[in-house]
Order: C-alpha cells, then sequence, then structure tokens
C-alpha cells in the first residue's frame, strides 16, 4: 500500500525537527502591572528571550472583565510575558519592569491615574516571590527615589486577555501610541 506524498513529507519534517531542536523548551510566564499595558507591552517585547506578550486584566472580581467594566471591578491593566528561561532570566524582567514605572506613585503611572493603573509584579512562586522583594530591597537600596516604594508584590490571579485592539496595540497603531505615550509623561 502506497503512502500519500504529504504524508511522507510531514513525517519527513518531524524527523528533521526533531533532531534540529532536540527537547522541547519549557517557556515561563511573569505578570506585571504598571500603568497602561499599551506602554508595559513593548518594553517586554524587545528583549531577546521573549516569547510573547500578551496585554490585559487582573487581580478584579467580577468575570470576566472588559475594558469598560474592568476598573470598576477591582483590575488593574497588566500583562502576561511569556519567555525562555534559558535566554532571559526573571530578574531581567524584573529590570525591565523597573525601568518602566514610578513605584513611588500610589495614584497610578505618569499620565494614567487611577488605582487600575498601579505597578503590581505578580508572582507565580515561592522563586518569584524572592526574587521580586530582593528586586524591590534593591530599588530601595539605590538611592533613586526620595519617597517609598510603593510598589505591591502579590501573588499571580486570574489573567483575561484585553480585547483584540489593544494587543501589539505600539504595532497598530504606532502614531497614536506615540502620542499618547508622549502625552502620558513616560517619555520624560
Amino acid at each position: 500500500m502506497r503512502k500519500p506524498k504529504a504524508f511522507l513529507a510531514f513525517s519527513l519534517f518531524l524527523l528533521i525537527s526533531c533532531m534540529s531542536f532536540g527537547a522541547e523548551t519549557v517557556l515561563e510566564k511573569a505578570t506585571f502591572a504598571g500603568g497602561s499595558f499599551w506602554c508595559l507591552e513593548p518594553a517586554f517585547d524587545q528583549i531577546a528571550g521573549v516569547v510573547k506578550v500578551t496585554a490585559g486584566y487582573i487581580g478584579g472580581m467580577k468575570k470576566p472583565p472588559t475594558y469598560e467594566t474592568y476598573a470598576s471591578n477591582g483590575y488593574v491593566e497588566g500583562v502576561e510575558v511569556w519567555y525562555n528561561p534559558e535566554k532571559v532570566s526573571y530578574s531581567r524582567l524584573l529590570e525591565v519592569f523597573w525601568s518602566q514605572v514610578d513605584p513611588t506613585d500610589p495614584g497610578g503611572q505618569f499620565g494614567d491615574r487611577g488605582p487600575q493603573y498601579r505597578s503590581i509584579i505578580f508572582y507565580k512562586n515561592n522563586r518569584q516571590r524572592r526574587l521580586a522583594e530582593l528586586s524591590k530591597a534593591a530599588v530601595k537600596k539605590s538611592g533613586r527615589y526620595s519617597k517609598s516604594i510603593i510598589t505591591e508584590i502579590l501573588p499571580v490571579t486570574d489573567f483575561y486577555k484585553a480585547e483584540e485592539d489593544h494587543q501589539n496595540f505600539y504595532i497598530k497603531n504606532p502614531l497614536k501610541y506615540k502620542l499618547y505615550r508622549t502625552r502620558s509623561g513616560r517619555n520624560n
């Protein structure tokens, strides 16, 4: 009995893939909130080893949230960062996070005002919690800020992907994004 050419081609593809790449790398996930998810996405997207960044809502009560309801239900805007730990460390992602926020501002981030824009590091396990706490202590010790560091470190909760028009906003709407970012005060 003859096997179809498509089956043979697919089998050859699988064999070459397995030989070329070896064992599959297990991705890890980090979750951050720090003002508009529009502004956090590009910061993480440009890091080598980051595979995917998703804008969404986290930390609230009523499910599922939408852009119109998330703030009134206790959610914050956040990002889920999927990364290859063989190429980028969680500690490096924490450094990127700290460079994107004002960790002393309890009222939001830059031009984004309200509790839905506060800065939070969400941890998924004790290792992430410990590293987040160490990085926060290092930021405090750096002397860069004269005010108290109020960024929260909380256990991760359910993350809800934001609507599609919010995903990769800086790519889909580059002019609108640049104007928003400039007006928000993040570029100062």
